[in-house]
């Protein structure tokens, strides 16, 4: 948990839900990563895991020094839930240690979550699939600040979470600043057409036959569903069934699960989309979407018929299943 991406504090908060929800059935260990990438145990940890020497006292980053009790920890855990948020976490790199270390982990894969994480990346992948994305351009340092849309326009970086460095343009004067906010955060920006209508989400469980949850009609109080309006108390609402035509219900989950399937996704995915009457554009995919009790990911699962402690042992059941299903094959 934690993490150096901004949404550090975001993934702390999820973590402990997720331990808290374990502890009943589970022994639980967990790691924190700090902002500064130092790796850190808790001083008191389950009676499984006490033959290793442990300390609270942050490591460096990787690679983890072999006189560290971080690399026995991962030996002797049997799942990885790692709930981390925003780049270095959900963009595949962790993944990637877990991936050679040889443990199973929850959640999508390197391949998906890299590409879930790069917003550009990812709509081209859904649109060569045929499944219909927001209209966006892509910018790079030195690209002329111009685009095709009219005003209002979001301007976001391609490769973050949560809202962060994202900006609503209202007029050309705005463009410029939120274009230098954007670029703060990633060397790649997008430009996306404002689209005026419900912001839907839908929640998506499984492996090789994802399932998806009802959807959910997201009310932000504010002038957009920005970091705010996600996470301070009543910055939003989550109204489930949401206010669309039954068919257009159908349509997100079935989207939901081909996006799932496009993005090479396993595990878990929150899909969030825009429907106007019964069209319905994707816009992104959270491969590692916040993951408190009340979180929209969860929210939508127990909407489903799904509870959170239900929710967690499926995901930790997938997990086993892939990394099992994997070793049957020659590298």
């Amino acid at each position: 948990m934690g993490g150096r991406s901004s949404e550090h504090d975001i993934s702390v908060a999820s973590a402990s839900s997720v331990i808290e929800a374990l502890r009943d059935r589970y022994n639980t260990v967990s790691i924190e990563i700090d902002r500064d990438g130092r790796w850190a145990l808790p001083a008191a940890v389950p009676p499984a895991l006490e033959a290793a020497e442990h300390t609270s006292k942050p490591v460096e980053t990787l690679p983890v020094p072999a006189e560290s009790s971080v690399p026995a920890t991962l030996a002797d855990v049997d799942v990885v839930f790692p709930v981390l948020h925003g780049p270095f976490g959900e963009d595949g790199t962790v993944q990637g240690l877990l991936e050679l270390a040889g443990v199973p982990y929850v959640g999508p894969g390197v391949l998906a979550s890299a590409l879930c994480m790069d917003k550009d990346v990812f709509k081209a992948v859904l649109r060569d699939r045929g499944i219909p994305v927001t209209p966006s351009i892509t910018l790079r340092h030195g690209d002329p600040e111009e685009h095709p849309f009219s005003y209002p326009v979001f301007v976001k970086p391609a490769r973050l979470g949560s809202s962060v460095g994202i900006s609503k343009v209202h007029d050309q004067s705005e463009l410029g600043p939120a274009l230098e906010l954007a670029f703060r955060h990633d060397e790649k920006v997008l430009i996306e057409e404002f689209i005026d209508a419900l912001e839907v989400e839908c929640s998506v469980l499984g492996n090789r036959e994802p399932i998806a949850s009802l959807p959910g009609q997201i009310i932000a109080h504010a002038e957009w569903y920005d970091f705010a309006a996600k996470y301070e108390k009543g910055g939003m609402e989550l109204v489930v069934p949401p206010p669309i035509s039954a068919e257009a219900v159908e349509r997100v989950r079935r989207l939901a699960v081909e996006a799932f399937v496009a993005g090479e996704c396993e595990g878990m995915a929150r899909v969030d989309f825009f429907v106007r009457g019964e069209e319905v554009l994707v816009n992104e995919l959270n491969t590692i979407p916040g993951f408190t009790s009340t979180s929209v990911y969860a929210k939508l699962f127990a909407e489903s018929g799904i509870s959170y402690p239900e929710l967690l042992d499926r995901l930790i059941a997938l997990a086993l299943e892939r990394h099992k299903r994997q070793q049957r094959y020659a590298y």
